[in-house]
Formats: structure tokens, sequence, C-alpha cells
């Protein structure tokens, strides 16, 4: 049902009663100043949290033009993974499974077919048990294991889900990281944003993030990962499809300023984003450019989840077998002006502290992003591979449901939208 016109009018003139602060053109000169004169070094008390690798700068280049250019890397592999999120079945137990698939161009069927399987459990019963070892299928070109997670008193269906998701991309990236001959692009953060955000934003799990066996595991794995790519000397990066990170914000609030953006991606957008105030019947509007890409310099973070591997973090306790500095997360921001989106490139340290790597670097994900209007093709493709579909995920939700003699919990929004509705972990990617 529709609301009927008058109904529509009704909420949209709400809006007359709101007043939104200062305006959006005050707002953008604020995000210049910030721009200009917080970030060479952005520090947090004697602490610098972030910093650049050069120097603070932006950058324009043509679409058309990057699009076209001879791309410094011909071979590229990309990593995701899916899950069936997390579900609360009535005998008590949480579970979620989450397969991993690596993609490549050119294509590579025998590495497309591989998957990893994790299935993470939580119970509160004490008789619960997991065989928690590794097992193969389809013909040995797949492996799946199952791991229980110990009983919490909170935070259960995202803590499933983050080492479900974490393990089988960090397991499938070191089994096939041999297969990767020239650039790896992970579908996300370079390392485990949503277990380190434990660390970072809840308290209540910061305890079990360092006393527990199975995170500690997982991000060992991933600074297994870097130490991997940098014997062989081979780069990978994450690309994070929809940052949210708060470090910039959080700082400059820290200093008493007022930062008027939801997280640092507002930020970036403002400082990006080319156009001019042009004349309108009501005033004036923000007309945008949409002729080029634009782009930040390489930037250092050591504030909130990125600290744990920065230089002067201690990696929650996870040995590092290479200087620390090489750890260190480095990122770069792309705006395209096509959809009005930014994403955030990150590599370790190790890959950008060389200039002219950096710049290959950077090439390339600009000309991903120019040809796809979008994540690097690439990337898209692993996500199609990893994709668990609604259909199947309620179908195994119903084999599980016959395997453990009981029904999952259902709320009204399972009946209201014939049970598709999916619950939420709390935690981003």
């Amino acid at each position: 049902m529709t609301l009927d016109p008058v109904h529509y009018d009704g909420i949209a003139r709400l809006a007359r009663r709101i007043d939104h602060g200062a305006s959006e053109r005050d707002h953008r000169d604020f995000a210049e100043t910030v721009w200009e004169s917080f970030l060479d070094p952005l520090t947090d008390g004697d602490r610098v949290v972030l910093e650049p690798i050069e120097s603070v700068s932006r950058h324009l280049i043509d679409v058309e033009d990057v699009a076209l250019a001879e791309r410094p890397f011909d071979r590229e592999h990309g990593l995701d993974a899916g899950t069936i999120n997390p579900t609360t079945f009535r005998n008590g137990l949480v579970l979620d499974i989450a397969q991993a698939a690596m993609a490549s161009t050119p294509t590579d069927l025998d590495l497309h077919r591989s998957r990893t399987v994790v299935a993470s459990v939580h119970s509160n019963d004490p008789t619960a048990s997991v065989d928690d070892r590794w097992g193969r299928f389809d013909e040995g070109f797949s492996r799946s294991r199952a791991i229980q997670v110990p009983p919490l008193p909170r935070f259960a269906e995202g803590v499933v889900h983050a080492l479900a998701l974490y393990l089988a991309e960090s397991e499938h990236a070191l089994e096939h990281a041999e297969a990767v001959s020239e650039l790896l692009i992970l579908d996300g953060p370079l390392y485990p944003r949503g277990i380190l955000r434990w660390n970072d934003q809840h308290p209540d799990l910061a305890s079990f993030l360092v006393a527990d066996q199975q995170p500690q595991s997982v991000l060992e794995n991933y600074v297994r990962l870097v130490e991997s790519f940098v014997e062989r000397d081979v780069p990978f990066v994450g690309f994070v499809k929809n940052p949210a990170t708060r470090v910039i914000s959080r700082t400059v609030i820290g200093k008493g300023e007022s930062a008027p953006w939801t997280d640092d991606t507002s930020f970036f957008t403002r400082v990006l984003e080319r156009g001019e105030y042009v004349d309108d019947v009501e005033g004036t509007r923000w007309e945008r450019d949409t002729d080029g890409l634009t782009y930040t310099g390489w930037f250092r973070s050591r504030g909130g989840v990125d600290a744990p591997l920065s230089v002067d973090g201690d990696a929650l306790g996870v040995e590092r077998k290479l200087d620390p500095v090489a750890y260190e997360v480095t990122f770069f921001v792309i705006y395209d002006p096509r959809v009005d989106l930014c994403y955030r490139v990150e590599a370790p340290y190790a890959f950008t502290r060389d200039d002219d790597r950096r710049a290959r670097l950077t090439r390339q994900l600009l000309s991903d992003v120019a040809i796809s209007a979008g994540p690097p093709a690439v990337v898209e493709k692993a996500d199609e591979l990893a994709r668990i579909s609604a259909s199947e995920k309620h179908s195994l939700r119903e084999t599980f449901e016959a395997r453990f003699e009981t029904t999952r919990e259902r709320d009204y929004d399972d009946h209201r939208w014939g049970g598709t509705a999916e619950q939420t972990t709390g935690f981003e990617r």
C-alpha cells in the first residue's frame, strides 16, 4: 500500500521543522581546513594516528585515460567470503557458515572451483561438542572445518559470524597464496576489522580477543599472509567498498572541534568531490563534475582498529617475524563522481614504502575502478563465487534443523517476509 499524496506531503513537511545546523558550504570549508591543517600528521595527544607517506595530496585523472592506459599488473586475483548469516536455534545453538573463494583474471577454472568452508558454533550447553578437524570434499578441491566458540554472555551472533567469515577468508588466502603471481585484491579490509573492532570498541569482548585461541589464530593467519607475500615479493591489497572508519572524525572532535561528518568517508567525499555552486530557482545548489576520478595520496594509519598492527602496537600478542613497521595499514581513497562513492584501498606498508610500487598499485586500482565504475572486476567475480543465495541459505537452515532435531528461532519478521528476514550481526566486515 502506497502513501496518499496528502500523507506524503505531511511527512515531507517535517523537514521544515528540522534545523540542520551549518550549511553544506560551511561543512565543505571546514573539511578543507582539516585537510590542509590537521593531517600532516594527525595526532591524538602524543601519538601519531595518521600521517602521509609523502605529503597530503589530492589528484585528478581522466576516467577514459586511466581506463585505456597500460596496466601495471596483467594478472589479478580476488578473494571474498560469504556467509549464511548467524542463525539461532531453539536448542541454544548459534551458528554461522562461511565459504571463501578466489577468482582470477585470466580465468583459472580449478582455482574458481576451490572453496574453504567454516562453520562457527556457539552453545551454552556444556555437553555440546564439535569435531574441529579439517576435512576435504569435492574430489579434494575444497575443504571444511567446524569450530566451537566458548560460552559468551553477549554478542554470540556477532562472534560466530566474524570467526567463520575471517577464518574462511584467511585460510583460503593462505592455501592459494602460491597461485597469486602478481597481485591479490581482498574484498574488504587488509586485516579482520570485525574482530579488531572488539578491542577498540567492545570492552566486553576485549578479554576474549586476547585470551581465546580462536580469534588469535585468525589474526595470526593475516599476519602470516603478509609475511608470505613479502617473502615472495608479491603485493596484495584490500579493497573496502563501504569504509566506515572514524579515526579522523574522532581525533578532530577530541581536539575540541566539531566534525560534522558521520565518518571519515563523509570527510573524504567533501575534500575529493569536485564541482561548483550554481544559481538555481531556489537559490544555489552544488553541481558535481563527473569527468574524472579523484584520489588522495597514501596515508599510514595507526589509530582505531589499525592500532594493533601499527609499529607501536602489540598485534594482540601475535608474533610478527618482520619489522613491525612492515605490517602497518596504509591506504588511499578513491572518489568516483559517476556513482558518488568513496573506496578505500589498503596495503601493508611493506608494499607501499617503495615509491615505484606504490605508484603502480595506485594506477592499477584507479584503472580497475575506471573500467568497472565500481569495485575491480576480479573482486566482483570472487563475490559471485563466494555468495550464498537467499534460497540456499533457507535450504541450508532447514538441513540443520533436521540434523539438530530442532527449529531455528523465528520472529514476526520471518512470518511477515516469508522466512527471508536476516539477523544482523552488529559487526561490519
